[in-house]
C-alpha cells in the first residue's frame, strides 16, 4: 500500500513534505511505536534557488523524489540543508542527489559532513556551516543555529528570519501521525502523551541539553511565528507551546497527582502486593498508571518511559530472579536512571530463598540520585505487616517533596 504523504503550501513559498511511516513498528529499532511516527522536509523556491531541508527515510525515497516533482524539478534543487544527518533524515539524500545530478550543495555542521559520508560513501558538494552563520538563499535570510545533542552533536536549526520560521528537525516533534498538518487545540491533546513518549526516549539521555539549547534560542531574541519539527505537527498557533512542555519535561516538572506503579511478577505473589499500592495511591487521591510484567504481559519500555518521565513518583516492585532484579525490570531501571530525571522512588521486593533484589534496585536508584523513600522486602506473599508497611511507604511518597 501506497504511503499517504501530504504536500503543502505552509507559508509563501515554503513547502511541507510530510509521508507518513505506517510500516515502522520500533523506532530507531528499539522504541515500540504503533501510533506510528512521520517524517516531515521542507522546500523553500524563491530567486531561482530551490532549498530542500532535511529528506526522508530510505524505505520513501523515491515517493520523495516524486512529490519534490509535484512542486519543483528536482534538478532545480541548490541547497540540501541537512539539519541532522541521522538516516530518518538523510536516508533518502543519496537518491535526491542522484537524480538532482549532484548539483545541490549540501549544507550541514562539520561533524555532520563525516557522518554523512561515512553513512552513503558520497562525496557531493558540501558547504560547512558553523553557529551564527546567515545564508542568503531562496530571497531568505537563513541564520544557523547549532543545537548540540538534541539529539546528536552535530545537530543544527535554520531560522528563516523573513517568514519567522525555525526548522527544529528533531526537537520539538513527537511520535505518531497527527491527522492535521498544524496545532488544532483539539488535535493537540491528542498529540502530546507522544511527544512525552519520543523525548522520553528519544532525547531524555540528553535533556539537560534540551533546557541549554531552549535558553540558547531564547536568549537570541527571535521572533518565532512557526515551528517545523522533522517529526510530527507543525506548531503555528501556539509554537511557544511545544518549547515550554519541552522544558517542562526536561526539568521533569511532574504531573502532582500521576504516580507510576511498575510491577514484575512471575507467578502472581508480587502483583498482589503491588496491588495494595495502587489502592492506597488511589485512597489518597493519586492517578495511577500501572504497568504489570507477568506471564501474559510484557508492556514496552517506550510506554513506561513516557509516563515515567513527567510522574510525581515511581513504585518498583521486582522478584528476586538468579541472584538478582528479575530481568525486564532490571533493564527498565538502567533505562531509567539515564533517560528519567530523578524523583522519589518506592522500591517493593520479593524472594523465595534470599532477597536481593530491592537492595539491587534501591543501589541502581539512589546512586543516580533517585530518592528512595523506603525498601520494602518478604519473602513468598506480602503478610499483613508488610502490607501495613506498604501502605506507610506509599504515605512517605506522598508526602515526599
Amino acid at each position: 500500500m501506497a504511503p499517504r504523504i501530504l504536500s503543502q503550501e505552509v507559508a509563501r513559498e515554503f513547502y511541507l513534505l510530510r509521508v507518513d511511516d505506517e510500516k515502522v513498528n520500533y523506532f530507531e529499532a528499539l522504541w515500540s511505536i504503533p501510533e506510528k511516527v512521520t517524517y516531515n522536509a521542507y522546500l523553500l523556491v524563491g530567486n531561482g534557488e530551490v532549498v530542500l531541508f532535511d529528506c526522508w527515510k530510505n524505505t520513501y525515497a523515491d515517493e520523495l523524489v516524486e512529490t519534490i516533482k509535484g512542486i519543483v524539478d528536482p534538478r532545480d534543487i541548490t541547497h540540501i540543508i541537512v539539519h541532522h544527518a541521522e538516516p530518518d533524515h538523510s536516508g533518502s539524500l543519496p537518491r535526491v542527489l542522484e537524480v538532482n545530478g549532484f548539483r545541490a550543495e549540501v549544507v550541514t555542521y562539520s561533524m555532520g559532513k563525516s557522518i554523512l559520508e561515512a553513512f552513503y560513501k558520497i562525496s557531493p558538494k558540501f558547504r560547512i556551516v558553523k553557529d551564527g552563520d546567515e545564508l542568503a538563499l531562496a530571497g531568505e535570510n537563513i541564520k544557523i543555529i547549532h543545537t548540540p545533542w538534541l539529539h546528536w552533536p552535530e545537530t543544527i536549526m535554520s531560522y528563516l528570519s523573513g517568514r519567522k520560521i525555525l526548522l527544529s528537525c528533531d526537537a520539538f516533534g513527537g511520535y505518531s501521525i497527527p491527522r492535521t498538518i498544524f496545532d488544532d487545540e483539539e488535535v493537540v491533546r491528542e498529540y502530546l502523551p507522544s511527544v512525552r513518549k519520543y523525548v522520553a526516549t528519544v532525547i531524555g539521555f540528553y535533556r539537560q541539553h534540551i533546557i541549554r539549547n531552549v535558553e540558547k534560542i531564547q536568549s537570541l531574541g527571535l521572533s518565532i511565528d512557526m515551528i517545523a519539527p522533522a517529526h510530527g505537527l507543525i506548531w503555528k498557533r501556539r509554537p511557544q507551546l511545544i518549547v515550554d512542555y519541552y522544558r517542562a519535561l526536561a526539568e521533569g516538572r511532574p504531573d502532582e497527582y500521576k504516580i507510576l506503579v511498575i510491577s514484575g511478577s512471575m507467578y502472581g505473589l508480587m502483583e498482589a502486593a503491588t496491588r495494595v499500592a495502587v489502592e492506597e495511591v488511589e485512597r489518597l487521591g493519586g492517578r495511577v498508571v500501572f504497568y504489570r510484567f507477568d506471564d501474559s504481559e510484557q508492556p514496552p519500555f517506550s510506554d513506561i518511559l513516557g509516563d515515567a518521565i513527567d510522574s510525581k513518583a515511581i513504585i518498583l516492585a521486582t522478584p528476586t530472579y538468579e541472584v538478582g532484579i528479575y530481568p525486564p525490570l532490571d533493564q527498565l531501571v538502567e533505562l531509567i536512571t539515564k533517560k528519567i530525571p530523578q524523583k522519589p522512588v518506592l522500591v517493593v521486593g520479593s524472594y523465595g530463598w534470599a532477597g536481593v533484589a530491592a537492595k539491587k534496585v534501591s543501589e541502581k536508584l539512589g546512586g543516580s540520585g533517585f530518592k528512595v523513600i523506603d525498601v520494602i522486602e518478604f519473602q513468598g506473599s506480602a503478610s499483613e505487616k508488610n502490607i501495613q508497611r506498604i501502605r506507610e511507604g506509599v504515605k512517605k511518597l506522598f508526602e515526599s517533596p
